[in-house]
Protein backbone atom coordinates (compact mmCIF):
# COMPACT_ATOMS: atom_id res chain seq x y z
CA UNK A 1 0.00 0.00 0.00
CA UNK A 2 2.99 2.36 0.79
CA UNK A 3 4.77 1.91 -2.73
CA UNK A 4 1.11 2.18 -4.77
CA UNK A 5 -0.60 4.69 -2.61
CA UNK A 6 1.49 6.95 -0.30
CA UNK A 7 -0.97 8.65 2.36
CA UNK A 8 -3.55 9.03 -0.24
CA UNK A 9 -5.11 5.88 1.13
CA UNK A 10 -5.38 4.78 4.55
CA UNK A 11 -4.07 0.89 5.12
CA UNK A 12 -7.53 -1.45 5.47
CA UNK A 13 -8.02 -2.29 9.57
CA UNK A 14 -5.75 -5.17 10.56
CA UNK A 15 -8.44 -7.77 11.90
CA UNK A 16 -6.54 -8.48 15.76
CA UNK A 17 -8.68 -11.07 16.73
CA UNK A 18 -9.27 -12.75 13.02
CA UNK A 19 -5.98 -15.20 14.44
CA UNK A 20 -8.72 -16.68 16.60
CA UNK A 21 -10.83 -18.51 13.46
CA UNK A 22 -7.55 -19.16 11.78
CA UNK A 23 -5.73 -21.28 14.58
CA UNK A 24 -8.86 -23.43 15.22
CA UNK A 25 -8.44 -26.86 15.39
CA UNK A 26 -4.81 -26.87 14.59
CA UNK A 27 -1.63 -27.97 16.62
CA UNK A 28 1.18 -25.93 17.44
CA UNK A 29 3.56 -27.94 15.30
CA UNK A 30 1.10 -26.80 12.50
CA UNK A 31 0.78 -23.63 13.43
CA UNK A 32 4.52 -23.02 13.45
CA UNK A 33 5.10 -24.83 10.20
CA UNK A 34 2.50 -22.50 8.47
CA UNK A 35 4.44 -19.11 9.90
CA UNK A 36 7.46 -20.44 8.66
CA UNK A 37 5.95 -21.06 5.46
CA UNK A 38 4.00 -17.60 5.47
CA UNK A 39 7.06 -16.28 6.32
CA UNK A 40 9.62 -17.63 3.93
CA UNK A 41 7.00 -16.51 0.87
CA UNK A 42 6.80 -12.76 2.40
CA UNK A 43 10.49 -12.16 2.40
CA UNK A 44 10.63 -13.46 -0.75
CA UNK A 45 8.21 -10.99 -2.23
CA UNK A 46 10.19 -8.62 -0.25
CA UNK A 47 13.40 -8.78 -1.50
CA UNK A 48 11.94 -9.12 -5.29
CA UNK A 49 11.10 -5.64 -4.67
CA UNK A 50 14.23 -4.53 -4.16
CA UNK A 51 13.77 -1.72 -2.32
CA UNK A 52 15.87 1.23 -2.09
CA UNK A 53 16.56 3.95 1.42
CA UNK A 54 13.91 6.33 -0.73
CA UNK A 55 11.07 3.46 -1.07
CA UNK A 56 11.67 2.76 2.84
CA UNK A 57 11.28 6.60 3.64
CA UNK A 58 7.76 6.67 1.74
CA UNK A 59 5.05 7.61 3.89
CA UNK A 60 1.33 5.66 4.21
CA UNK A 61 -1.40 5.51 6.38
CA UNK A 62 -2.30 3.62 8.77
CA UNK A 63 -5.42 3.42 10.04
CA UNK A 64 -5.05 3.95 13.61
CA UNK A 65 -1.22 5.41 13.84
CA UNK A 66 -1.36 7.91 11.22
CA UNK A 67 1.27 8.74 8.69
CA UNK A 68 3.97 5.95 9.13
CA UNK A 69 7.40 5.20 6.90
CA UNK A 70 7.70 1.61 4.91
CA UNK A 71 11.10 1.68 7.14
CA UNK A 72 8.88 2.03 9.98
CA UNK A 73 6.35 -0.96 9.01
CA UNK A 74 8.80 -2.98 8.34
CA UNK A 75 10.84 -2.54 11.94
CA UNK A 76 7.52 -3.59 13.58
CA UNK A 77 6.74 -6.28 11.45
CA UNK A 78 10.67 -7.90 12.30
CA UNK A 79 9.97 -6.86 16.48
CA UNK A 80 6.49 -8.94 15.61
CA UNK A 81 8.66 -12.09 14.80
CA UNK A 82 11.22 -11.81 16.86
CA UNK A 83 8.49 -11.39 19.92
CA UNK A 84 7.15 -14.39 18.49
CA UNK A 85 9.71 -16.99 17.72
CA UNK A 86 11.15 -16.15 20.88
CA UNK A 87 8.48 -17.84 22.84
CA UNK A 88 8.89 -21.13 21.33
CA UNK A 89 11.47 -23.41 20.69
CA UNK A 90 10.39 -25.84 17.54
CA UNK A 91 10.46 -29.52 17.53
CA UNK A 92 11.45 -29.02 14.28
CA UNK A 93 14.49 -26.69 14.46
CA UNK A 94 15.47 -27.17 18.07
CA UNK A 95 18.40 -29.46 18.14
Amino acid sequence: MVLQFGETQAFEPFDRQGHAREIQGKSLGQLLDEFARLRSENLAELRALNLRQEDLERRGRHPALGVVTLSELLATWAAHDHRLASGFDHPRTNK
